[in-house]
């Protein structure tokens, strides 16, 4: 006798299989291999596996013939069995019909057992189903399944989340039911879920109804004032340029299309740099390129220490720094070898300067902007202005004349925090050297940053220091509670979500007069008594070496 144990984890309608029992008449052990032959398709059809038990039945009988007699067993329910003849085939064949005829009989009575399997199969999951309803009928009370049960919605307007809906879903049959006190209870509370939920997505709405109605506002000045710029402005760019209504339409930003246009025309050409000079440069650039490759060397033998060509290697370090949200500058990016180049062509083209930290931010904001050759041009242009040379080649005289001209307009206009920035020993080059060195681009959201770039070039060095006061202005009151340490991290690291209308709002507040100074005589003035300050200290140095001399000459 074999017992066919039948895995329960498998099939949902045959869940409840206890055993199937193979009784095997036979004279020798080739009807027992017939078994297994003819059970093999059973086993891989219906996942079940043949386990041999203590004994084996053997019939002989007088002549050979081979029957085999299968019978399934199911129990449905505690309640309910159900027992079922699956397939129950005789089947008697003389020896000398053969053993091919056979096999091809049993295989016909394998065929049809499995088509009648399955329709028992599936005879057996409408029997299941058709319990199941009895059973939920039975649960109920007798009500009516295709009415509603009592305490559950239907058809709910706002669609809850499965925990909130729980509230309303009553206990299972064999727990008490709630009390009536508790059921008008757990209603009210999903009923003020419900309505806060409702609340919040209404304010959501208006929220980006709001948005996208300014969204579409922007986006008509902005293609206003494109046709504005394209068709009057840049036309008759030395005319109008220092307009009153082309000042105030470059303070309210300049559209994406004209910006480059309008930044090359405004920062020059002093320098007289042609798209042929700037090949010139990058072929060198490439050259050292391939020679520090080659010799795994960045120091040049024959250079001189004011030639920084030996900082081209160092371009490569600090690209993948500049703007790493966007990943277009980073290697495999689209504009990474762009701004490699553009950076290894100043490199060479100014070797007194050399690539400093921070110039990456700049050309990348221009090459955003501009095309390769242009790009190149406002670069070497841009750093050649007086502020920005006297930083990329830390000028430290010159950038402390920096300081102390804007600490006179931080304490005009914002005295409070100016003296909080004194006892807290915070000096302004713990976080203007970071902003001026990028010019704004790696402290501010480029969008912002960018419309800081619009009236810089239209206004100068002085905007650079008055977009400073402004953000002091701005975040004032967050940094009247903070000590040292705090406020030149919160400033080294601006938020994100700097609003460009705040912003500029609190730098139209920062009017650059002292008294009735402006920002130019008063860095000028800085600059004099720097210089005046400076000779006072050589003159009395060199006094103090002349008068041992004089004093021994006189003696002798």
């Amino acid at each position: 006798m074999y017992q066919l144990a039948r895995n329960k984890h498998i099939g949902y309608q045959w869940h409840h299989v206890e055993r199937l029992n193979i009784v095997i008449p036979s004279t020798g052990s080739d009807a027992l291999g017939m078994a297994r032959y003819l059970l093999t398709p059973l086993e891989m059809t219906h996942k079940i596996s043949l386990q041999p038990s203590t004994t084996i039945i053997l019939l002989s009988p007088p002549i050979c013939f081979f029957s085999l007699s299968l019978s399934l067993s199911l129990s449905v329910s505690p309640s309910l069995s159900l027992s079922l003849s699956l397939l129950s085939l005789s089947l008697s064949l003389s020896a000398c019909m053969g053993f091919v005829i056979s096999i091809i009989l049993s295989l016909k009575c394998i065929y049809w057992g499995c088509v009648f399997q399955f329709l028992w199969r599936f005879r057996f999951f409408m029997y299941l189903q058709e319990y199941e309803a009895r059973a939920g009928k039975a649960g109920s009370g007798g009500t009516s399944p295709t009415q509603p049960q009592h305490g559950r919605r239907k058809n709910l307007d706002f669609d809850p989340l499965s925990t909130t809906a729980l509230i309303l879903e009553d206990r299972p049959s064999n727990l008490p039911a709630k009390p009536v006190e508790e059921a008008q209870r757990h209603r009210q509370e999903y009923d003020e879920m419900v309505a806060e939920a409702k609340k919040r997505e209404l304010k959501e709405a208006q929220r980006k109804r709001k948005e996208m109605k300014e969204r579409f506002k922007q986006e008509d000045s902005i293609a206003n004032a494109m046709v504005v710029w394209n068709h009057d402005i840049l036309p008759n760019w030395d005319n109008m340029r220092n307009t009153r209504r082309v000042r105030e339409l470059w303070w309210q930003g300049l559209p994406p299309n004209v910006r480059g246009k309008v930044w090359s025309l405004a920062i020059g050409n002093e320098l007289n740099i042609t798209p042929e000079l700037y090949d010139i440069f990058l072929s060198r650039a490439k050259e050292r390129w391939r020679s520090f490759s080659e010799t795994g060397s960045e120091a040049d033998d024959g250079a001189s220490l004011a030639d920084r060509e030996s900082s081209l290697d160092l371009i490569k370090l600090d690209i993948s720094r500049t703007f790493p949200p966007l990943f277009i500058f980073q290697k495999g990016g689209p504009y990474h070898d762009l701004l490699h180049s553009v950076l290894g062509a100043y490199t060479c083209y100014r070797p007194d300067v050399g690539y400093v930290q921070g110039m990456s931010f700049i050309a990348a904001v221009l090459i955003l902007n501009l095309e390769e050759a242009d790009a190149f041009i406002a670069f070497a242009n841009l750093l050649n202005k007086p502020c920005q040379l006297a930083f990329f080649r830390v000028d430290h005289d010159l950038m402390l004349k920096y300081f102390a001209a804007f600490e006179v307009f931080f304490e005009e206009n914002l005295p409070r925090l100016f003296n909080h920035f004194q006892i807290s020993n915070l000096t302004p080059d713990l976080y203007l050297i970071d902003w001026i060195f990028t010019l704004y681009s790696k402290s501010l959201p480029l969008d912002v940053a960018c419309r800081v770039w619009d009236v810089f070039c239209r206004d100068g060095e002085e905007f650079l220091f008055r977009t400073g006061l402004g953000i002091l202005r701005l975040y004032e009151d967050v940094l009247l509670q903070m000590d040292f340490i705090h406020s030149a991290q919160f400033l080294t690291r601006l938020p994100e979500d700097i609003d460009s209308d705040r912003l500029f709002a609190c730098i139209v507040a920062m009017p650059m007069l002292n008294g009735n100074k402006k920002w130019s005589q008063v860095s000028s003035s800085k600059r004099r008594q720097g210089s005046e300050k400076m000779e006072t200290i050589l003159l009395k140095h060199f006094w103090q070496r002349l008068q041992p001399r004089v004093f021994l000459g006189m003696t002798l």
